[in-house]
């Protein structure tokens, strides 16, 4: 391992998707700056995200999934040996100071192997319910990094290895958590920003329309639009906007999110956990509609922790219908007042400065300054060492 500090080789293991990786990049971007040398551990999914790293250099290896029937499972298994058989053969060859895992299957294999090794190890957990990957790794981890006060499945002989850092977002969008909201006037431009993604955007391109349309001429006068579509939605939603005269900007993606967050006056997404993370440190209200097929519900978990704090608004897909939708957007509409108010009370559910307090985290790791974190623990404190 590293002699001195800027010497220190940290890995971070990610996967998967965008909500893995994003978190990553930031805590890479935090980490670089204070010297270290920093890789990335990802999976061929992964891969499409590793352009947001910087300075970093990017190892892909395979990583096992729970592939749906008996094939599925055996495809998953086999991936995930392959998996840990290369991340024997890098840990063994670059021996890090520490690693850092954030959760998912594409997660397990580099995290899984330096435990073997006894090298440190933190998992990151982005949602208010552990992931499975983080429970299966969390008996042996040296500490658990949560975004949210209350997180559920985690094991009391592991919670009292947990640190509450947040869920680290890139700079751009960290930078807005101190600008004030958008003047939204009683009469003028109401900006709803409609951000989808892989999960959201058929339900959002089927009833946005269909709701805005149903509005007054005077409300729909109001509204721009910037609604992420899918590819093949693009026609349908864009001629329903110009039948009604709303104005509407839609792409299948959007590079310029943090400009996008500092304009808009509500946004319409999914839960996830990176988007809620950049929704709160924006301050910025929402209607969260969770994705509904998750077997542990974790994106209705996430919003209604926002929603709980007056944030928020969620909507269950199932109760995602035009009339309940025009309901809300006419009230919102009617009463700017209710959007100002949630946007400062979305703003208190954030932690903007969560890339420094894991990299922080981090640090006391690789220093050896976090005693707590390496000893032995008995049944009562923690794990066994």
């Amino acid at each position: 391992m590293g002699e001195d500090f800027d010497s220190k080789l940290i890995l971070l293991s990610a996967g998967g998707t965008g909500g893995h990786m994003f978190p990553a990049a930031a805590l890479a971007q935090d980490l670089v700056s204070r010297g270290y040398r920093v890789v990335l551990v990802t999976d061929p999914r992964g891969k499409k995200h590793t352009a947001i790293f910087k300075n970093v250099q990017v190892y892909v290896i395979q990583a096992g999934t729970s592939g749906a029937g008996f094939l599925g499972k055996v495809k998953g298994t086999a991936g995930l040996a392959t998996g840990l058989v290369q991340a024997f053969r890098l840990l063994k060859k670059i021996r890090p100071d520490v690693v850092v895992g954030f959760g998912g299957y594409p997660s397990v294999p580099a995290v899984f192997m330096a435990q073997r090794f006894k090298i440190p190890t933190i998992l990151h957990e982005q949602n208010a319910i552990l992931g499975r990957a983080n429970v299966f790794l969390a008996p042996k981890a040296d500490r658990i990094a949560l975004s949210m006060m209350q997180v559920q499945g985690i094991e009391e002989v592991d919670a009292v290895r947990s640190v509450l850092t947040g869920n680290p977002v890139r700079e751009e969008i960290a930078a807005l958590y101190s600008k004030p909201y958008p003047s939204l006037q009683p009469d003028g431009v109401l900006r709803v920003a409609v951000l989808g993604g892989s999960l959201g955007a058929r339900v959002f391109s089927e009833i946005l329309p269909a709701t805005f349309v149903k509005l007054s001429a005077a409300h729909r006068a109001r509204l721009d639009i910037i609604q992420q579509c899918r590819e093949e939605d693009l026609e349908h939603v864009r001629s329903a906007y110009e039948q009604a005269g709303i104005k509407a900007r839609l792409s299948p993606f959007f590079e310029n999110v943090p400009e996008i967050l500092a304009q808009a006056h509500l946004v319409i997404a999914r839960a996830g956990a990176s988007t809620v993370a950049e929704l709160t440190t924006a301050g910025r209200p929402a209607i969260f509609v969770p994705y509904p097929h998750h077997k542990d519900q974790q994106q209705k978990v996430n919003a209604e922790t926002v929603a709980d704090a007056g944030g928020a608004w969620v909507m269950t897909q199932e109760g995602f219908t035009i009339e309940a939708l025009r309901t809300r957007i006419e009230i919102l509409l009617q009463n700017p007042e209710i959007l100002f108010r949630a946007a400062e009370a979305s703003r208190s559910c954030a932690k903007p400065d969560a890339a420094r307090r894991l990299g922080n985290l981090v640090t006391a790791i690789a220093s050896g300054w976090d005693k707590n974190a390496v000893q032995s623990f008995d049944l009562t404190q923690g794990r066994e060492g």
